[in-house]
Order: structure tokens, then C-alpha cells, then sequence
């Protein structure tokens, strides 16, 4: 009775999310007949205005599951397919989050230390700087602003992370005193980056290869668009525009198998020492989403169902954020209901 309840708030959430932050036409889908399986769900999303999407599932010790429908590429008319690249985004955090953790367990890194301890030319022109600690700024509670809110910010027009970026908050006051409120800011993540940078004596990323990508077998993950085949990389679409902002050099890239096997990792714990699990546990979250112009994507680890899923749409814009999430929502029932769970 009580799991009863459970999901009927959750459904009530959701629904009245639904009313107040997209159409009502959305509030319909959710209630919709569920298809007998994910491919034909997947297939429905294209047909509900999607130019592409990509699911991998994959349960326990159990082999994954890859579903694709709609275009990698629109212009060429090439079928989407599930090993295709994708621009993961803010799940890149996870990985950024996860060397932190790997960091401070060897002493490298100490999480109490300040923003002023690792950068000290940013004090001054940061607010608060010598009271930012580096817990604060891996869990978005350090009250520095978001580059990516700037006015001067364009998604079109500016890489993700650089100095560049950072210059757009330089001397700006901060959103609130650092660790009295949450506000999720890229510019952490991006200092974070400066921080391990400093502190190893090279590129963060170098470390993220070697530490992670290596240890899991992860060949089709890739922290720079200077080391892929970009025909490798699935098209991103924006509604209303023909440009496809795949060449829009936005953060790391993966495949979903990829993404999934990181995911599963990083939750079952074979990823981290017991030591840096708890550092990890104690500062950041196990699942992501992640957003850039033309790209969309979902990572999660549902324990109910030991199932990790991963969804990437290449397009964004319009309602197709809502779009997207019921989706999600509705593949993950199919799943449920398959494993007996309702």
C-alpha cells in the first residue's frame, strides 16, 4: 500500500509539471497506452517530432540492450545508429566529480581548502574566494555565477570551459554566500578543472583517460573533438533551424554503451576504492543529465530494476526538453513492467 502511494504522488509530480511547464498535449502522451517494447517506444518518439534517438539498457549481469531510430545525420539521410558518438555534456561532471574524489583520497586535493588555496590570483575577482571551498564547488553550493547565464554567453558561438568563458564572471558579485544555497554553475566545473590542472601538473583530462577511461576499457569515450571522426558523431538539431551543431566543440563525447558502462561502474563500485567511494558519496550525485545546443541526454541507475539506462535525442528546443523526459519516463515503465514491477 505504501509503494501504492508512492507512485501515485510521483504520478501527481509529474503530471502537474507537465500542466504548468509545457502543453497540454504532453499530459495526454503521458497518459497514453505504453507500446510491448522499447524499440517501438523509441520509433513513437521520433514520430512525436524528434530527428533522432538513442537508448542503451542494460540489467545486472544480463547483456545490453541498443535501440536507434530517426536520423544521425537529417541532411545525408543517414539512419541513426546506437554506436554513434554524442556530446554527453553536464554528465561529463561525473567524470570530473569522480577524479576529485580519486584526487582527495591521495591527499592531492583536500576539499576543505579554498578557491583562494588553489587559485590565489582569483582572489578579488571572485567574490568570497578565500571562503569557496572545493566541496562547495563540486556541489554547485559555492554562489559563483553560471558562465553559461551570462548575456554575453552564446551556446552558438563559445566552447565549453576556457578562460574565455571565465572572464564573463570575473568581478561579478556573487549569487549568494558561499554554502548558504544551491545553484548549479558551470563556471565550477570549470575551475575545478584549473584546480586539478594546477595540482597534477597537467590537463585534468590526461588524468580522467588514465584513472578511468583505461581502468574500464573505455575506447569510445573522448574529451576532445580534435580526437574523433566527426562523421562518427551523431547531428544535433535545434527546432526551427536547419544548422546541424555537431562541428560546436561542447564537452566530452561518448557512445551510450560507453556512458552506460561508467554509469554502472560508478554505482556498483568498482570504479572507486572504498575510500574513494566515500568521498564521492559524501559529494556528489550517482546520475546525470546533460544539455548542449542540439543535444540531449539521460543517465541513470534505476535499483529497482538493477538496470542502467542511457537516452540520447539530438533534438533540443521547443517543448522537446518535456518531450524527451516523458520518453525516458515511458521506456523505463516498459522496462519495469517486463521485469514485473508496476
Amino acid at each position: 500500500m505504501k509503494k501504492l502511494i508512492v507512485r501515485v504522488v510521483a504520478a501527481i509530480v509529474t503530471v502537474t509539471s507537465i500542466y504548468a511547464f509545457a502543453p497540454w498535449e504532453a499530459a495526454i502522451y503521458y497518459f497514453a497506452p505504453l507500446p510491448s517494447t522499447v524499440q517501438e517506444q523509441v520509433d513513437d518518439a521520433v514520430n512525436q517530432g524528434l530527428d533522432g534517438i538513442i537508448v542503451y539498457a542494460q540489467k545486472g549481469g544480463q547483456k545490453a540492450e541498443y535501440y536507434a531510430s530517426g536520423w544521425h545525420n537529417r541532411d545525408k539521410k543517414i539512419l541513426a545508429h546506437p554506436n554513434a558518438l554524442f556530446k554527453i555534456a553536464s554528465i561529463g561532471k561525473l567524470y570530473n566529480a569522480s577524479a576529485v574524489a580519486k584526487l582527495v583520497a591521495r591527499g592531492s586535493l583536500s576539499l576543505d581548502k579554498t578557491l583562494a588555496d588553489y587559485l590565489p590570483s582569483l582572489v578579488g575577482r571572485i567574490e568570497y574566494a578565500e571562503q569557496i571551498t572545493l566541496r562547495m564547488m563540486v556541489q554547485h553550493r559555492s554562489g559563483i555565477p553560471n558562465y553559461t547565464d551570462h548575456d554575453d554567453f552564446s551556446w552558438s558561438e563559445r566552447s565549453i570551459g576556457g578562460d574565455g568563458n571565465l572572464k564573463l564572471v570575473l568581478d561579478t558579485p556573487a549569487d549568494f554566500k558561499p554554502g548558504s544555497d544551491y545553484n548549479y554553475s558551470n563556471t565550477n566545473y570549470l575551475l575545478l578543472g584549473k584546480i586539478m590542472a594546477k595540482t597534477l601538473g597537467y590537463d585534468r583530462r590526461q588524468f580522467i583517460e588514465d584513472e578511468i577511461l583505461v581502468l574500464l576499457g573505455l575506447k569510445q569515450t573522448f574529451l576532445s573533438m580534435d580526437d574523433i571522426d566527426l562523421e562518427e558523431l551523431m547531428s544535433g538539431y535545434y527546432v526551427g533551424y536547419d544548422d546541424d551543431f555537431k562541428e560546436l566543440d561542447q564537452g566530452y563525447l561518448a557512445t551510450a554503451e560507453d556512458v552506460g558502462i561508467f554509469l554502472r561502474a560508478l554505482n556498483d563500485g568498482t570504479l572507486l576504492t572504498d575510500k574513494e567511494q566515500a568521498i564521492y558519496s559524501s559529494i556528489y550525485e550517482y546520475e546525470h543529465t546533460g544539455w548542449v545546443l542540439g543535444y540531449y541526454s539521460i543517465a541513470r541507475y534505476h535499483k529497482d530494476i538493477d538496470t542502467v539506462v542511457i537516452q540520447f535525442v539530438n533534438t533540443v528546443g521547443g517543448n522537446t526538453l518535456t518531450l524527451t523526459d516523458l520518453i525516458y519516463y515511458r521506456i523505463l515503465q516498459i522496462l519495469r513492467l517486463r521485469d514485473g514491477k508496476t
